[in-house]
């Protein structure tokens, strides 16, 4: 697929992962439609792209808020070709702690954004991409990528809700990519390791030498580079997979060769 006038929905969008993959498909000549809840941030983006890019308030979590997402870049660019599911938080609690079990409404909060929201986005997306004229030899019409994480396969202490969110985005990848291969709609994910976002970087947008010596013992553990990835080389991946017709039904790892261990 060439990104020249496709439209992307992109959950997220307004920082991070999101806010990259914006910037990257829109620089290569695709519409972006930001799906978000920070509006100053997201604004930023309308500023700077002009046309280019729309923000939506949505919640991933409502069916209302998503519909009305689509409806709104179905008004302003006719069409949805790609959607990216980068919108996820996580928590860091035990399953038995000093205060307690895990707190069931903590954990169903993860699993609800992390994993309905993405699912809840993705076909309402692909709705409208079954609609789509046909865009290339193959009988394409669109193409989605969800976000999963390491921690799907190797979780930490304290992930037991994000890692079975992540779990799930992974579990569901195949599936949805045979349900949806009759449309012409491919669907993979991506599974980022140690990535320097805002959530990682306690808010800030930008690595700093303080952020980056804070974060040291963290990017120590990754076989190479010895660094922390870049938000940049996860859209990178993200145009690749958009792209490249032939990468379908996959979870791609991206984390620089990491294997963490337990501590």
């Amino acid at each position: 697929m060439d990104l020249k006038d496709k439209v992307a929905v992109i959950t997220g969008g307004s920082s991070g992962l999101g806010r990259a993959t914006v910037k990257r498909f829109v620089a290569n000549g695709a519409k972006a439609v930001i799906f978000d809840m920070n509006e100053e941030k997201g604004q930023q983006l309308v500023d700077e792209f002009g046309g280019s890019v729309i923000f939506c308030n949505v919640n991933v979590t409502s069916e209302e808020s998503v519909q009305a997402g689509i409806a709104a870049a179905m008004d302003a660019f006719g069409a949805i070709h790609i959607c990216c599911n980068f919108a996820g938080t996580g928590n860091a609690i035990r399953t038995m702690g000093k205060k307690g079990p895990f707190p069931l409404d903590e954990f169903n909060k993860i699993i609800q954004i992390n994993l309905v929201g993405t699912f809840n986005v993705l076909r309402l997306c692909a709705e409208k991409m079954s609609d789509n004229e046909v865009i290339n030899d193959d009988g394409g019409r669109g193409v989605i990528i969800n976000t999963a994480s390491v921690a799907a396969y190797e979780g930490q202490v304290g992930q037991a809700a994000y890692s079975a969110s992540k779990g799930g985005v992974v579990g569901m990848t195949l599936p949805i990519a045979r349900d949806l291969s009759v449309l012409g709609i491919r669907v993979n994910t991506i599974v980022p390791g140690l990535i320097a976002t805002p959530l990682m970087m306690g808010g800030a947008e930008e690595m700093t030498p303080e952020i980056a010596e804070f974060l040291q013992p963290l990017a120590s553990q990754v076989l190479y580079p010895k660094r922390l990835g870049k938000a940049d080389e996860i859209a990178q991946l993200a145009q690749q997979i958009a792209e490249n017709d032939y990468i379908n039904g996959e979870c791609i790892r991206m984390d620089g060769g990491i294997r963490m261990q337990p501590k």
